[in-house]
């Protein structure tokens, strides 16, 4: 085996040479048994893509049921904040039905029927303050919608506003990719995620317009929002523009100049880093060649905002975790983003219902499949051990690695830190808190990442920024004073490279854990399965994803009403704006009514977790067309076996429901085996309509078009499948209107 940077060499048969040269793909010349094989073959894109089947997801994805307990705090959209009591099997005049109870103000019960689920959503406000219960019947829960509907249209207003005039102003036109950009992109080691490709293309598509492109990235870490950034900045670097990549800490600073640098090795992109880590002379010359249009990239602090600094021709600015700068800061930026390309990045996860309700006032791309590569962390939730706890940092060291150790009280962390260089002599230890000085903090930081000393022995700071392949080992003492959300940060700091990482989240010993901390700690625990606990702390940052985007002035009207029903309020007023219906129903589901005697409810013995069964509920209540309907049939025989009747029957109510609502219908009332479908427009029917369903229906339908107008039609109770046929007829009459 040779290596070779020069490729006018004589290669013998049988040789294998090894080059550090770039090219897209590989060939072979058989006649002369020649074979190039380049990194795209080994590693790229020619491998196989796991196919992932992706459920369409819709804004209604938004509750998840799977952890509602008795006594949690629930919202129902008409009565307001309750606290939720059970399911109740209640039979009427030999009918029998599941309801959900709600408890308000003075103990006052509300039984909703299950058909009535989408009405209802859990409690999620923000904070851990207890909710107002409201009391049914007063005003207090009228007033606080009134009042959130208010602020939630005001900012509808103020993003469709700015959106339009985002839409009027002109920027720079990039060109399509050239082919040093495909064989940028061939040339990373890795393998794109699904949704790192769409976002690289959303990025290019905005580049690519005359609009000026203002679009937020955001990802958890370690999905490669970075990879994305570098593809669009060499993108502008292709076309002759300067890219400037704004960040809010040295250290991340330092981090991105060495990632950037090292992808952009092969090719001829000056990339240049302005922070404190550059002495005064250097920053003077960077300046300089800035202005002159000698650096392509350059990534900074807010070094990069001083008024000292003038481009050449800056074509793309990069920002990452904006709400990280301060108010000045900010404003500058504002001057600086004028209309050229802006591209903010955000590790704090923002919901995909808030992105869906700000779509098409707001560009975002959302990294949200984790990368395959990544390693699994073990991870242990146990009593403060000293004799676990030195092995594990043996191990760890041993192994060439190096470990994070969380505590988090500064007043005690010098003693914490002799005794674990008692515990471990060998090991050398390093302290990290927020009442350092910024620079004393990141010369520790830097160090750390050097690979100076061993254990990074630091309060809660490290929860986000850093990124340190080498790091695999975290040790957290008193997890069970810490939130979710934080701890699930913490955990997300190690198991970066592809080795396994251990994370040993303890607590004090003999110490008798509060059931919440014991609930917390077991769900981190379960987080290498992205189970329900994940999804509760990925609530706790998507709350700070939606005030970091929405402004902290909204925080109190979330609290107020729900984040759940806030942003169904948001996206309503958003469209209303815009001008656009909310939806396809002429009639919303909340509002129509169907009282249909007949069992409706999911036997004990077919779901038999009472949250899964609330769930399916839900989920069946939220039914908008026919294809949902069939995909969830499919699933309950998938996983719980045949419908029994009971079931069949509240999936048949549930897409009539829909149909109904579709075409305009308010009530469907069974009355003396006929059900009764009632509406308020009286142009919903025509001649021609009445004309075509009597002919089709054999005299079972009878109309009446007096100031109540309603359609009747032959019941028999135990079938449901002619109301939905005359349903299915109506809508698709109703679609093809001038065909009849």
């Amino acid at each position: 085996v040779g290596i070779a940077t020069d490729l006018n060499i004589d290669i013998k048969t049988s040789q294998v040479i090894i080059s550090d040269m770039n090219m897209n793909s590989g060939f072979e010349y058989k006649d002369i048994k020649y074979l190039f094989i380049t990194h795209k073959e080994i590693y790229g894109r020619g491998r196989s893509k796991s196919k992932r089947k992706t459920k369409k997801r819709t804004s209604r994805d938004i509750i998840q049921y799977s952890d509602l307990d008795i006594d949690d705090f629930v919202v129902h959209e008409s009565y307001g904040v309750g606290q939720y009591k059970g399911i109740e099997q209640i039979e009427v005049s030999g009918i029998i039905k599941d309801y959900i109870i709600i408890q308000y103000k003075g103990n006052d019960k509300l039984f909703i029927p299950t058909d009535q689920m989408n009405m209802v959503q859990k409690y999620i406000g923000g904070d851990s303050s207890k909710p107002k219960i409201n009391k049914l019947g007063g005003t207090d829960w009228a007033k606080a919608k009134a009042k959130t509907k208010k602020a939630v249209d005001e900012i509808a207003n103020y993003l469709v506003e700015l959106y339009a005039k985002r839409e009027k102003l002109k920027g720079y036109k990039f060109s399509k990719d050239t082919q040093w950009q495909r064989q940028f992109e061939d040339s990373f080691i890795y393998e794109e995620t699904d949704s790192q490709l769409r976002s690289i293309d959303e990025i290019k598509v905005d580049m690519e317009s005359e609009r000026p492109m203002d679009r937020l990235l955001c990802g958890d870490v370690g999905y490669g929002k970075t990879e994305v950034a570098i593809r669009a900045a060499f993108k502008a670097v292709m076309d002759g523009k300067q890219v400037a990549f704004l960040v809010p800490t040295t250290i991340l600073a330092q981090q991105h100049y060495n990632t950037i640098v090292e992808r952009f090795k092969n090719y001829p992109v000056s990339v240049e880093m302005l922070s404190r880590f550059r002495t005064k002379k250097q920053q003077d010359k960077i300046f300089k060649d800035l202005e002159k249009g000698l650096i392509d990239v350059v990534i900074g602090t807010h070094r990069l905002l001083s008024d000292k600094l003038n481009f050449k021709d800056l074509g793309l600015l990069i920002i990452d975790e904006e709400q990280r700068f301060g108010v000045k800061h900010k404003e500058k930026l504002k001057i600086i983003k004028g209309n050229i390309d802006v591209l903010t990045l955000s590790a704090t996860p923002i919901p995909r219902t808030l992105q869906m309700g700000l779509a098409g006032v707001r560009d975002m791309s959302l990294l949200d499949d984790p990368p395959q590569e990544r390693s699994p962390i073990t991870t242990y939730v146990l009593e403060y051990n000293p004799q676990i706890i030195r092995d594990a940092i043996y191990r760890e060291i041993n192994r060439g690695g190096q470990i994070y150790f969380v505590y988090n009280n500064i007043e005690r962390i010098d003693e914490m830190r002799a005794e674990l260089q008692k515990l471990v002599p060998e090991a050398s230890i390093d302290i990290a808190h927020g009442r350092m000085t910024e620079r004393a903090l990141e010369n520790v930081m830097m160090d750390f990442i050097d690979g100076e000393f061993d254990i990074l022995l630091s309060t809660t700071i490290i929860e986000t920024g850093l990124d340190i392949q080498n790091v695999n080992t975290m040790v957290v003492y008193n997890a069970d004073k810490m939130g979710l959300a934080q701890l699930y940060q913490l955990k997300g700091r190690i198991g970066r490279g592809d080795r396994t990482s251990f994370a040993y989240f303890t607590y004090e010993r003999n110490k008798a854990l509060t059931e919440i901390a014991e609930k917390r700690l077991m769900a981190i625990k379960d987080f290498t399965e992205f189970g329900s606990g994940f999804k509760i702390a990925m609530r706790d940052l998507e709350l700070r994803g939606a005030g970091n985007l929405l402004g902290e002035s909204q925080h109190g009207h979330i609290a107020s009403v729900g984040y759940d029903l806030y942003i169904k309020l948001l996206e309503e007023a958003i469209k209303e704006v815009k001008g656009e219906t909310l939806e396809d129903n002429k009639t919303k589901l909340e509002d129509i009514s169907v009282e249909i005697k007949i069992d409706g409810y999911i036997p004990d013995d077919y779901i038999t977790d009472t949250n899964e069964k609330i769930d399916m509920y839900k989920r069946i209540a939220s039914i908008r067309d026919e294809e949902e309907y069939s995909d969830l049939v499919e699933e309950l025989i998938d996983r719980f076996g045949d419908l029994p009747k009971s079931v069949q029957n509240i999936m048949d109510i549930a897409i009539i429901k829909s149909l109904a609502g579709k075409i305009g219908f308010s009530r469907i009332k069974e009355k003396s085996n006929n059900l009764r479908f009632e509406f308020e427009d009286k142009d919903l029917i025509d001649i021609n309509t009445i004309s075509y369903l009597t002919k089709n229906f054999n005299g079972k339908l009878s109309f009446d078009l007096s100031q109540k107008p309603s359609i009747n039609l032959a019941f028999q109770r135990k079938n449901l499948k002619e109301p939905i046929e005359f349903l299915q007829v109506l809508n698709n009459l109703k679609v093809n209107e001038n065909d009849i």
